[in-house]
């Protein structure tokens, strides 16, 4: 399977520009370029994974080609637009560090340094997170840890200080005020002027345990542990808050498929179904924390097993497809279970 993945990422590639990026599919439905944004950030960085993993440059060749594209000689980022104070940017900041260190130029070095200088301007809620985005005053979500703190730890540790010591405490403030002691999960959104329209006017919590959003913040922390260095105390308290989510999310784990429902805790209700992308993130959040160290190693088996259900039950690999130019092909589909029975409902990848 690995092969044929990295075939299809090859062929995704070949099927892409700096500013046309094959799997945005948002944007090409939109007719639009690629701006800089963390769907291409969170792509840019498997590329380069899969450069180290494989040994093939031409992963990260097309990283850095889409990087350079974007990032000045003086370090400014075209398209990102700092004023919008949107975390969801920050994200792709972090393919600054190994362009940096692969190709060693300067204006990376120079762009990490304004995207966190930017970064440190972001507004604050009272206990001193970052609001989400502007349009979202005093908006804490969970998605927004996985997008902006890597960044901020990658920054300190490659050329900053070392002080992680905000991260913390904003993954404190995170615990205290976004999980539920009874479930042991965390609710997608906090609003700590309880002005949202979806907000708890006593908790300011949002309604529901959203299985996307737990699947960033776990990967949030999988990679924190990753990226501070072992005799960093702050790590020490992240892997443990990392270790209580693991330890709470796999008992939602279904038990036949591997995989982890929309609304986590709402497995079966009408409506509600296992869904691939959160699931996919507790794989990687699992498999990763296990490979390092951080979890124990029963959890390496409780992501491989998310994993093959997600490929078990909605990859399928075909070949002689009449409209591709060779004989050899793959296709997947997202597949969703009706009444009617289960049919394809969008094609999700294709390789020739």
């Amino acid at each position: 399977m690995q092969d044929m993945i990295e075939r299809y990422i090859l062929d995704l590639i070949s099927r892409s520009t700096p500013r046309r990026t094959a799997w945005n599919v948002e944007k090409i439905r939109e007719g639009k370029d690629v701006r800089w944004n963390y769907i291409d950030g969170c792509m840019l960085m498997a590329l380069t994974a899969l450069t180290d993993i494989s040994g093939d440059d031409r992963f990260f060749a097309f990283a850095e080609q889409v990087t350079d594209s974007f990032v000045q000689e003086d370090g400014s980022i075209l398209t990102f637009e700092p004023e919008k104070r949107a975390l969801d940017d920050y994200n792709e900041c972090r393919v600054l560090f190994d362009a940096y260190r692969r190709t060693g130029k300067e204006k990376y070095r120079k762009a990490a340094e304004k995207a966190y200088h930017c970064l440190t301007r972001q507004p604050r809620t009272p206990e001193g997170n970052y609001w989400h985005k502007a349009i979202y005053p005093d908006q804490v979500w969970l998605d927004g840890i996985y997008m902006a703190q890597p960044f901020a730890a990658m920054y300190q540790k490659e050329f900053g200080n070392g002080d992680y010591s905000d991260i913390l405490r904003q993954i404190r403030v995170v615990r205290e005020r976004m999980r539920d002691p009874l479930t042991g999960l965390y609710y997608h959104g906090y609003d700590a002027s309880r002005k949202a329209f979806w907000a708890d006017p006593e908790t300011g919590l949002s309604r529901c345990f959203w299985l996307r959003a737990i699947g960033w913040f776990s990967l949030a922390l999988a990679d924190l542990t990753g990226i501070l260095p072992e005799e960093a105390p702050e790590r020490t308290e992240i892997a443990a808050v990392f270790r209580e989510l693991m330890g709470s999310v796999k008992d939602y784990m279904d038990q036949e498929t591997g995989m982890y429902w929309q609304v986590m805790d709402q497995a079966g209700r009408e409506g509600n179904y296992p869904e691939t992308s959160g699931s996919a993130m507790l794989a990687c959040a699992m498999l990763k924390g296990a490979r390092l160290g951080v979890l124990e190693p029963a959890y390496r088996e409780m992501g491989r097993k998310t994993f093959r259900g997600i490929t078990d039950g909605y990859l399928r690999w075909k070949t002689g497809c009449p409209r591709c130019r060779t004989s050899a092909w793959w296709r997947a589909w997202d597949r969703r279970t009706t009444g009617a029975g289960t049919e394809p409902t969008r094609i999700i990848f294709q390789n020739r």
